[in-house]
């Protein structure tokens, strides 16, 4: 199907999931073993399977670490960047996720190679696993290819070589210990590393190399703790190309030919903020396209900036939902839209938003507030959610899937009406209004005591909002 649309370059990894059985598929199918370039496992622990290798397709760790970006998950990240080489033929492994650019409460906060979770203040943390990339994507390419004399250290870690097949040489050695270098899965059978000296020699080519650029990580308390520092050269005309490095625990070397490695020095970033505490959003852009709203976070559904092209008022730049049917989906997602914002400490606060529902007779919104879940866990989501309904109902909930419902009644609500939501919350006790007049009130909250701002729709269907507004307080 790709060939016929032209798309001849776009190359096939599967299956994304385990070596089993897609590696035995590929190799008693043979239109099958035609159209596989790469197959790709997720969290291999650095093992592969035998019919994998027996393809002699390339090999792939296709999403890797998902470990919280301490130095637990550097450790994690420098042992499977040489292991899944090393133990299961794997030429490349790809982390998820590149940046942690989400709230933090999120199911995996911070399992990022580093983190930007504030874009309301810039802040952002350089964290050591992008330290641990460098050792080997600074002294390395896509084309380079591993050599074969790789492997295990005798009392525990492991090196890899590299070459670009143009004289360039570049050694990655790590001595991360078990207790420091546990990914969040698989389980790590034990291992044990101990101080070592270990010896090396270049023979036939690299022979002649005559220096190679050194680069150090320590990971460990903090004041042992190097980052990427560029140790003095190892010198090899005079030593017959051998040489011996003295490893303790917890250690990345790099050595390599290459003299193009960088740590840059950059004005820190800008301090730590809280979201604020009043926030406005009328979502008025200009040419808005397939584009998200800043700070919501959309955890099924998807919100996007909208024109109305036929309203040339208040309401002619929303913001709106925009699937009409659930997606296929591997998580338990909710079957209702939602998109959270704010701060997850929040428990008193007031939230006001327009609403517009485009679907006769079936459509609801809300908005929400203490919103205590997201992610994979977001069917499960309690907080206090406050619904109305195109049939000219409300429903006050404590949850996103509408089981624990604390007040309902009419509301004189229909469909394609802008409408003015507002919900107050305060200790035990919330409040709503419709149009600026109450609607319910007094309701009694005891869970939970705090959590995200939201807004949503009650199943996969067209609906706007506008003129979003949270006033908060701890």
């Amino acid at each position: 199907m790709l060939n016929d649309q032209g798309l001849h370059q776009v190359k096939i990894i599967a299956s994304d999931n385990l070596w089993e059985p897609i590696s035995t598929s590929i190799l008693f199918d043979p239109e099958l073993f035609k159209v596989v370039d790469v197959i790709g496992a997720h969290y291999p622990g650095t093992r592969t399977v035998k019919d994998a290798v027996l393809t002699e397709k390339k090999l792939w760790s296709s999403e890797d670490f998902s470990t919280v970006n301490s130095d637990l998950g550097a450790g994690c990240w420098g042992r499977i960047l040489n292991q899944n080489y090393i133990n299961g033929f794997m030429t490349s492994s790809i982390a998820w996720n590149l940046v942690a650019s989400y709230y933090p409460q999120l199911p995996y906060g911070r399992c990022g190679l580093m983190t930007a979770q504030e874009p309301w203040s810039g802040h952002y943390q350089v964290d050591s696993p992008i330290w641990v990339s460098a050792h080997t994507t600074q002294f390395t390419q896509p084309g380079w290819y591993y050599l074969k004399t790789v492997g295990h250290l005798e009392k525990g870690g492991s090196y890899v070589a590299l070459t670009d097949g143009l004289g360039n040489l570049t050694i990655i050695i790590e001595t991360m210990s078990h207790k420091h270098s546990m990914c969040i899965r698989p389980f790590l059978p034990y291992f044990n590393v101990s101080h070592q000296l270990a010896h090396f020699t270049l023979k036939g080519s690299f022979s002649e190399i005559p220096e190679l650029q050194v680069w150090y990580t320590k990971l460990g308390t903090p004041s042992e703790k190097y980052l990427f520092q560029q140790l003095d050269s190892i010198w090899l005309l005079d030593s017959g190309s051998n040489f011996t490095l003295e490893l303790e625990e917890d250690e990345l070397f790099t050595l390599t030919t290459l003299t193009s490695g960088r740590k840059g020095s950059y004005p820190p970033p800008p301090p730590s903020k809280p979201f604020p505490h009043s926030y406005k959003e009328d979502f008025n852009v200009d040419y808005p396209f397939f584009s998200e709203a800043p700070n919501f976070a959309d955890q099924t559904g998807v919100f996007e900036y909208f024109m109305n092209i036929e309203d040339p008022g208040e309401h002619r730049f929303t913001l709106r939902q925009v699937l009409n049917q659930r997606p296929i989906t591997w998580a338990a997602d909710a079957s209702s839209t939602i998109s959270i914002i704010g701060d997850y400490t929040w428990s008193n606060l007031t939230i006001k938003c327009d609403v517009y529902i485009e679907t006769p007779e079936r459509g609801g919104v809300f908005i929400a507030g203490r919103v205590n879940k997201g992610g994979i866990l977001i069917r499960s989501a309690r907080g206090i959610f406050f619904w109305i309904f195109s049939n000219g109902t409300y429903r006050v909930t404590g949850d996103l899937a509408g089981w624990l419902v604390y007040a309902m009644g009419h509301a004189d609500v229909t469909a394609k009406e802008w409408y003015t939501l507002t919900l107050t919350i305060k200790g035990h006790l919330s409040s709503g209004m419709l149009n600026g007049r109450p609607l319910w009130r007094k309701v009694h909250t005891s869970f939970p005591k705090n959590g995200w701002a939201a807004i949503g729709t009650h199943s996969f269907a067209f609906a706007q909002f506008d003129n979003f507004h949270v006033e908060a307080s701890h």
